[in-house]
């Protein structure tokens, strides 16, 4: 292996990659482009789609089937990563260490194989977004290995799927290092043999749609291999189970119970563990009465996500699904979260810091007020403007302005309420509508507050035109602009309490700290242990180390990061210890 040489600053030049801030995603550039390819996405994707083109490429089963001298095999697990660069090289950082030492348990050996559970670049896939937000990250955190490489695999999330699945392949799928991690991966899905009988099997959903015929050739294939009495690891891209344990969006849990009929129960194997990112916290559902485990982990880097309403207990299959022979219902209750309760509640409250954290937000309802008020001034001046006897159709005219800006607002606040499909109804629709008719009713306040300025207090004659003028196109923007951007802050903090944009009161935040991946251990006795690892505080102040050894990271955090368990580790046997269902 070549060494290459270690960078003597951060600069893109000697680094390679250029780090990238935290995504502001209700900045208007990310709305409109991550909202227009994600729609283009779905739709050419249901005519194009890729995963059906990979069944000509290499259909390989993985094996890992040596274990270290003491029986045991560690692996890692990682999902929503590429981000922020201080969030992703944390984690990263943390991963390619040759041990992680936590409080209390002493040092844990790095995993010999890396899988990415989905979502590996932010906002949207490209391969320069990869190199710098994904691939550079990692290659810097890990130049090269000391000893035998680990070996990295990814599974495809909505992100990676925004330009269709093209750049994912280039980057994943053609078996091209990241510093010190060999990839090996030649499609968007895998099987992984693992030591003491176990499977890691990651399925690729397409936006949570459908096992497509080659992907399910594919495992039918690997399931001839498997015994009963094996477990199996499932990877999704998303945790369906939450909101269809939960009673919504139960259609969305047929493809796992799906996989789970046609692959894994025909050979009395088990699903014993499901892993997903797509929430960005850690959430571990355990079965009551059982020991299957299902853990959301999408804490790898991307914006923190709300724990605060979390279903506190999930049934699952649903009882509702359209499923038939579905797998013995079993119930799941809430055993952990990341970030606690408490301190999710309070990050939603820091909402209100929107204006000040997203500028370009604030630009936004700056013009969206200063185009609502003009329509309503023309609307008012000449309906209470000297000549008052318009008749019917001119008070059409006057008002159409604002009444086609009043439309599209309330349109847009249904619309943006009812993003989280799964919280839609009745509630959503009357929240959109009265978040809408509020800033509508501001625009409207404001240009009486104009119009009163105009005629009772500032002085007759070309300044006083002037200096309306200058309040309304200087003073709407700025004042009122960053007034309305605290009345959707509120809408989001309110909204939030009902379940609703609960994902958009955190995303407007970008909060980069509460971050982690999962080390997992499979013992000589075939017990898989699972130890949840968090970092409060990520790392900020990068320095690079150009003295430092090869196997080194590149760069050094201002402080040391300090990581720790997030609970005590979660031991499942590979067998079930509950009783076989009648």
């Amino acid at each position: 292996m070549t060494t290459t040489p270690r960078p003597r600053d951060m600069s893109e030049e000697q680094l390679g990659f250029q780090p990238q801030e935290a995504v502001r995603w209700l900045a208007p550039r990310v709305l409109v482009t991550t909202g227009i390819q994600s729609v283009i996405a779905s739709i050419f994707g249901s005519y194009a789609d890729k995963r059906e083109l990979q069944g000509s490429l290499p259909a390989e089963v993985h094996r890992f089937p040596d274990a270290d001298d003491d029986g045991a095999f560690w692996f890692d697990y990682v999902a929503d990563l590429g981000d922020g660069f201080d969030a992703t090289y944390s984690v990263a950082s943390l991963l390619a260490g040759e041990e992680l030492d936590l409080p209390d348990t002493g040092p844990l050996p790095r995993g010999k194989l890396l899988v990415m559970g989905g979502d590996q670049v932010y906002p949207s896939a490209s391969t320069r977004a990869y190199e710098d937000r994904t691939k550079g990250v990692y290659r810097a955190a890990l130049p090269e290995a000391r000893g035998e490489s680990p070996t990295l695999f990814a599974l495809p999330g909505n992100h990676d799927w925004y330009d269709g699945l093209t750049s994912f392949l280039r980057v994943f799928a053609q078996k091209r290092a990241f510093g010190g991690w060999e990839t090996a991966q030649t499609r968007s899905y895998f099987a992984i043999q693992l030591p003491r009988r176990w499977w890691l099997c990651a399925i690729d959903t397409q936006f949570d749609d459908y096992i497509d015929g080659p992907q399910l050739e594919y495992f039918r294939a690997v399931s001839q291999e498997m015994r009963p009495g094996d477990g199996v690891i499932l990877c999704t891209p998303a945790p369906v189970w939450v909101a269809a344990g939960s009673g919504h969006e139960v259609e969305k849990y047929d493809t796992i119970e799906f996989f789970d009929r046609e692959v894994v129960r025909p050979r009395g194997a088990e699903v014993r563990v499901m892993l997903s990112g797509d929430k960005h916290h850690y959430a571990r559902y355990a079965e009551t009465g059982g020991d299957r485990q299902r853990i959301t982990a999408g804490h790898g880097g991307a914006y923190l996500s709300a724990t605060h309403e979390l279903p506190r207990d999930l049934v699952l299959p649903p009882p509702k699904s359209r499923m038939r022979d579905k797998s013995p219902a079993a119930g799941y209750a809430l055993a952990a979260r990341y970030p606690k309760r408490m301190t999710s509640e309070a990050f939603a409250a820091g909402i209100f810091r929107l204006p000040l954290r997203n500028p370009g937000f604030w630009g936004l309802t700056g013009v969206l007020q200063t185009v609502m008020t003009l329509a309503v001034l023309y609307g008012l001046v000449e309906t209470l403007g000297e000549q008052r006897d318009k008749g019917f159709f001119g008070l059409v005219a006057s008002w159409t302005p604002a009444l086609i800006v009043a439309v599209v607002l309330l349109l847009a606040g249904t619309g943006f309420a009812k993003i989280e499909r799964f919280h839609g109804g009745g509630t959503a629709t009357w929240a959109g509508l009265l978040h809408a008719l509020a800033h509508i009713g501001l625009s409207v306040g404001w240009s009486f507050v104009v119009i009163w300025l105009h005629t009772e207090v500032l002085p007759r004659g070309a300044v006083d035109d002037w200096a309306t003028l200058v309040i309304v196109l200087v003073g709407t923007p700025v004042v009122i602009g960053f007034v309305d951007a605290e009345l959707v802050a509120l809408y989001l903090m309110v909204a939030s309490r009902f379940g609703i944009n609960l994902n958009e009161v955190m995303a407007g935040q970008s909060i980069e700290h509460y971050k982690g991946f999962l080390r997992l251990r499979i013992g000589a006795d075939g017990d898989l242990t699972v130890h949840p690892v968090g970092l409060d505080r990520v790392g900020r102040g990068w320095r690079a180390d150009p003295g430092g050894a090869a196997h080194e990271p590149w760069l050094t955090p201002a402080r040391p990061l300090r990581p720790r368990l997030i609970e005590a580790p979660v031991t499942v046997p590979r067998v079930s210890a509950r009783p076989a269902a009648d």
